[in-house]
């Protein structure tokens, strides 16, 4: 054993690898990416690692595994848990083999996220065993116990880290080498009776599934991470994951007793009951869905027991968000009839200018939205856009992003808006990714319903909101191997669109012409814009103003709104270290005063 200071997403990767891991796949997802980029990094020769094209095509690979006796893991956050969801749920009633965890990490506040889903829900939903961890430490030990848990009863286990866990950083005790544990799969072995899932099969299974999880229940009320601490008090919280370290910092003297339920399904009732058997009043602080609560109201009335359950459902917590250290506080203070602790309370700090977030400076995104706004100029038009950086279109003075649902969405928004509103031009923006992982079913349903739309394919070369991991397109695996790169436009012209061309976006004559072109060819038809993330280069040149030519008119900004680009002393000025060169303000420069300077 030794110790090492990690984030949560390593602790999860190298506890898993300590289990024994031998296949991991997943699609990158904030806040998940970095445990399969740890595997990469820090894996023996046979483990096999991939980033899938979507979060579905990764489950299956892992369930294959699974089958086949291997220790397994599939990893993505939790919007990414609804596009695995259909494997997900049948594979509950099949089972597997070698031990399976679906790692998903969940996203309160949202900080990057769509929504605020609580996989907890979806656990007791799927009807999947749930870990729920509430540090960095935990996570590292409870994910070896998660394996060891699934293998015994052959099913897949759910794994529920949230931000606060997977990019928190601690010193934690690692095994060695020698320490960790090596699984040999045995193989897949026929059976059709077990793998092939027929109707009477699953109805048998669900059965099955109802009796192992009341057994699973009793043995969660022992398991060691689900605890009662402090004895004797009328009063009790009930917490979990990372609110758990903030309400044992927050507890005053003589405090309430504290039940930390880190298997929220199927919920450790015994435990439970256990608890609540002496308390007056019991409150529930947890992220996100009130499954704890909604459990001891259950525990409470199947018990005949009288605690006064309080929480998100009585609104004494708040019912949204994170959960955080001067919030819980305050609860807790509020519960125990306390006054607000002012010593520990801080000025409030003075407003920070409103900083909305765009694109980066130099990023192609930012030509290709203004080469189709200019060239639509005038017309009737409606740009659906999609998961990404380009997202960021939405912003001033681009505006471009009039819907965004979830990945690959765009596409079949698209058609459904103009089916409505025929003399209306519809776009639809979607990266390279996101083309692989959800967008080529949409463009298929497009086709084949003849629609009426023009597919802008963001094409940079990477995955770059998450991280820049690989993908089909990229030319290159995550076990480091070059392959063929899939062909966007191969996949486009095999699919039958009408029209489908590439250019440069910062070419962005060129492009503008480009859009008016195949804009108006009818059916369905696409544009790649093909240009490089501006993180995957060194850029030779950067823009200068020449402040003598400099009128002042401020449409570099206005127009263009990259963040190198600023008014000094009533002229426009660009920073040398955040221009990467692009060169898209020259467009809008009617006094031909910025120019381009060598680095």
């Amino acid at each position: 054993m030794h110790r090492e200071f990690v984030m949560g997403n390593e602790a999860i990767a190298l506890g898993a690898l300590a289990a024994g891991l031998n296949v991991i796949a997943g699609y990158p997802g904030t806040p998940s990416s970095e445990v399969i980029e740890t595997v990469a990094k820090r894996r023996p020769s046979d483990v096999y690692v991939e980033w899938s094209v979507n979060e579905k095509a990764g489950m299956e690979v892992v369930a294959g595994a699974a089958y086949s006796g291997a220790r397994s893991m599939v990893t993505m956050k939790q919007v990414g848990l609804n596009v695995a969801s259909d494997p997900l749920m049948s594979l509950a009633y099949i089972g597997v083999k070698g031990g399976m965890v679906v790692m998903v990490a969940d996203d309160p506040g949202p900080i990057s996220s769509q929504t605020e889903q609580d996989t907890r829900t979806f656990a007791s939903y799927s009807k999947l065993p749930c870990f729920d961890p509430s540090s960095v430490q935990e996570a590292y030990d409870m994910i070896q116990e998660a394996f060891e848990f699934s293998e015994r009863y052959r099913t897949p286990v759910l794994f529920r880290p949230t931000t606060r866990v997977c990019h928190a950083y601690a010193s934690i005790d690692v095994k060695d080498n020698n320490e960790c544990a090596s699984n040999r799969p045995e193989g897949f072995v026929k059976d059709s009776s077990k793998w092939v899932i027929f109707p009477r099969l699953s109805f048998r299974n669900h059965m099955e599934i109802e009796r192992r999880n009341e057994s699973i229940s009793d043995e969660f009320s022992g398991y060691r991470r689900n605890m009662i601490i402090g004895s004797g008090s009328r009063k009790g919280i009930a917490t979990n994951g990372a609110p758990f370290g903030s309400v044992m910092e927050s507890l005053p003297e003589d405090g309430p007793d504290v039940l930390k339920i880190s298997t929220p399904f199927p919920f450790p009732e015994k435990l439970a009951a256990e608890f609540l058997k002496d308390k007056d009043e019991v409150l529930c602080i947890e992220e996100l869905d009130p499954v704890i609560e909604r459990n001891l109201i259950f525990v409470c009335g199947k018990y005949g027991l009288k605690t006064r359950i309080r929480g998100m459902l009585t609104h004494d917590v708040i019912c949204a968000g994170e959960k955080d250290r001067n919030m819980i506080e305050d609860c807790i203070r509020d519960f125990m009839g306390l006054k607000k602790n002012e010593i520990d309370v801080l000025p409030e700090p003075p407003e920070l200018p409103v900083r909305p977030p765009v694109l980066c400076a130099g990023c192609p995104h930012r030509a290709s939205f203004l080469a189709v706004k200019e060239a639509m100029k005038g017309r009737k038009t409606v740009y659906c856009g999609d998961i990404g950086c380009y997202t960021l279109g939405n912003a001033m003075p681009l505006d471009m992003v009039d819907t965004c649902l979830c990945m690959g969405a765009g596409i079949s928004i698209a058609q459904g808006i103009r089916r409505v509103e025929p003399d209306t031009d519809c776009f639809a923006f979607v990266g390279d990714s996101t083309f692989f992982a959800s967008a080529v079913t949409g463009i298929v349903n497009a086709v084949y319903n003849q629609a009426e739309l023009t597919v802008i394919i963001l094409d940079n070369s990477t995955t770059a909101m998450t991280g820049h991991q690989p993908h089909p397109g990229t030319g290159r695996t995550m076990m480091g191997d070059v392959v063929e790169k899939v062909s966007i436009e191969g996949i486009l012209k095999g699919i039958g669109l009408s029209a489908v061309e590439t250019v440069d976006p910062l070419d962005f004559e060129k492009a503008g012409e480009c859009v008016r072109r195949v804009s108006s060819v009818k059916g369905v038809k696409a544009i790649i814009f093909k240009s490089p993330c501006i993180a995957l280069l060194k850029p030779e040149s950067h823009m200068s103003v020449d402040p003598q030519k400099c009128i002042g008119c401020k449409l570099c900004i206005r127009k263009v709104g990259c963040p190198a680009i600023s008014i000094e002393n009533g002229k426009a000025s660009i920073d040398a270290g955040s221009c990467n060169g692009c060169g898209l303000c020259t467009y809008y420069c009617k006094s031909d005063a910025i120019g381009r300077v060598a680095r």
